[in-house]
């Protein structure tokens, strides 16, 4: 059995936003595999779909009605086969989106649940009685907005939703909730996927006694869930038996593996990753939010790796810069940047030199920025909800830009469902020159491939000011030492440093390596460098 996945790069395909295959203005299976050769062509290891299932799409298709069949939207079962298939045939492995700690309220289960208090599923879901004042029976809040329970008149009960009222959370401490999902996992398994995302897989269990959470001290924000110290609401111990049970069965299929969503931040997260990664019968690996942020600093990448190295020696992580949650990471750092392209290019330098599994997100590797929307384009429920304070995720979402002359960038020959603004539009794939981020990106994960010491090596942080980030990857004649000057700002560093390796655009003069701003280095063996 190989560990592919221990030094993969995966790419992330948000499907609706891909490609339209069938004219609808919403992508699809069939545009998927019709632009596979492009993701094959950058050299990544595998994709990555969001949820492609039946679905009402009231959280875009993170509300599942049906687990073990695609949504209409997407095409059915047939054309999921023959994307699968050609994956396959240009090398890239198929990960898909498995959302269990909730369903839509629109799947069958919950319809039987909701029904009654006696029926054969009528504990299948998470459900409580109301206090005494007919008030929810504790403090948790939802994720989106408002609390986490949804009164239901035909049980006379609350149920539990950590995200939309839409998507009640499953029971998990019921044994035949965690034997059904098994099944619609192994459902995948059979059709020959190989290898699970796990959404938010750290909420799968509640404390049973729905004991309230304590306020959270440190957040002041606008949004209510940062409020609280979710110790009891999610992050249970008996996760880790149920997260045993699904390693269980994706051993029983060769080359499979499972990466898991923690939807945390800071010590906590690095406590869950330790726990769902150790050993050999848990998790393959699991990333956290800790990349996604607008932090961008030497000694926030390094506190992040060595926090993880340190606190979760046996796990194995996956890290990113962006995905369809987040603003794209050269919006964000744009502060820092030079322009748009630097930015993209150093982006991709500091992620491919991480230790782990990476994972980037469609049109990253175009340099893509965040597309500015006005209310009237949004469809993210947070946004509706709560703008302008909060945006939400569709700017994130907005389509991938294949020709930069054509309707709607190549993306559908109809309006799509989100707006193709000409930002986006002028970044198409076919509008990229020799010297843009497509070129740097394929050069960049050339590089990593070709490195032993970026894909397994060992790490070591250099001690350097800001806004220098330096570590060492492996040992020996193999070692490279990775530079990155995060400032748009030129910097010079001294050393016994020879001539960089790969795709840099930095040089040596002597005993000194000249990086510009935003510029990035690989350097033979093991360099003790100084400022």
């Amino acid at each position: 059995m190989t560990e592919w996945w221990r030094d993969a790069v995966i790419y992330q395909i948000y499907p609706r936003s891909f490609q339209d295959g069938n004219g609808d203005g919403i992508g699809d299976l069939a545009g998927i595999t019709r632009r596979l050769d492009h993701v094959a062509s950058l050299g990544v290891d595998a994709i990555w779909l969001s949820p492609i299932f039946t679905s009402p799409q009231k959280d875009m298709g993170y509300d599942v009605s049906d687990y073990t069949d695609i949504d209409p939207l997407f095409g059915d079962l047939a054309d999921f086969d023959a994307m699968v298939a050609r994956a396959h045939d240009l090398g890239l492995k198929v990960i898909i989106d498995q959302v269990i700690s909730h369903s839509s309220d629109k799947h069958p289960w919950f319809a039987e649940s909701r029904r009654s208090r006696s029926g054969p599923k009528a504990d299948w879901y998470v459900w409580a009685d109301p206090n005494p004042d007919g008030t929810p029976p504790n403090n948790w809040p939802s994720v989106f907005g408002g609390p986490a329970w949804e009164w239901e008149p035909q049980r006379r009960q609350y149920y539990l939703h950590n995200f939309l009222a839409e998507q009640p959370d499953l029971n998990m401490w019921n044994p035949a909730v965690q034997d059904a999902l098994l099944d619609t996992m192994r459902f995948w398994l059979e059709r020959g996927v190989d290898g699970f995302r796990l959404d938010t897989v750290n909420y799968y269990f509640h404390d049973a006694q729905l004991r309230d959470n304590p306020p959270n001290p440190d957040y002041d924000g606008p949004e209510t869930y940062p409020r609280q110290l979710h110790v009891h609401s999610k992050n249970q111990p008996q996760n880790i038996p149920f997260l045993k049970r699904m390693r269980a069965l994706t051993d029983e299929y060769p080359d499979r593996m499972m990466v898991g969503e923690v939807g945390d931040g800071g010590e906590t997260s690095i406590r869950i990753m330790s726990e769902y990664t150790a050993g050999s019968d848990r998790l393959h690996m699991c990333y956290s939010f800790e990349m996604l942020s607008p932090e961008f600093t030497a000694a926030h990448f390094r506190n992040v790796i060595e926090g993880v190295q340190q606190g979760a020696p046996d796990g194995h992580s996956c890290w990113s810069f962006s995905n369809h949650d987040v603003v794209r990471h050269v919006t964000r750092w744009a502060g820092h940047a030079v322009d748009q392209d630097r930015m993209a290019a150093l982006s991709a330098a500091m992620l491919m030199s991480f230790p782990g599994t990476i994972c980037i997100y469609q049109g990253e590797e175009l340099g893509q920025s965040e597309t500015t929307l006005v209310y009237e384009e949004l469809t993210d429920p947070p946004a509706l909800r709560f703008w302008p304070e909060v945006k939400g995720r569709d700017g994130c979402r907005t389509p991938m830009t294949w020709e930069a002359g054509a309707a709607n960038a190549g993306f559908s020959e109809v309006a799509p469902w989100l707006p193709v603004k000409d930002a986006q539009a002028a970044r198409a794939v076919d509008a990229q020159g020799n010297d843009g981020p497509l070129a740097a990106y394929r050069a960049i994960i050339g590089h990593r491939k070709a490195q032993d010491a970026l894909r397994f090596g060992a790490t070591r942080f250099l001690d350097l000011p800001e806004p220098i980030l330096a570590f060492a990857r492996g040992e020996g004649d193999d070692a490279l030492t990775c530079v990155f000057n995060l400032s748009p700002e030129p910097a010079i560093l001294r050393g016994a440093v020879s001539d960089p390796v790969g795709p840099s655009d930095a040089s040596r003069k002597g005993d000194e390596l000249h990086l510009p701003g935003n510029g990035f280095a690989w350097l033979p063996g093991q360099v003790a460098l100084r400022a």
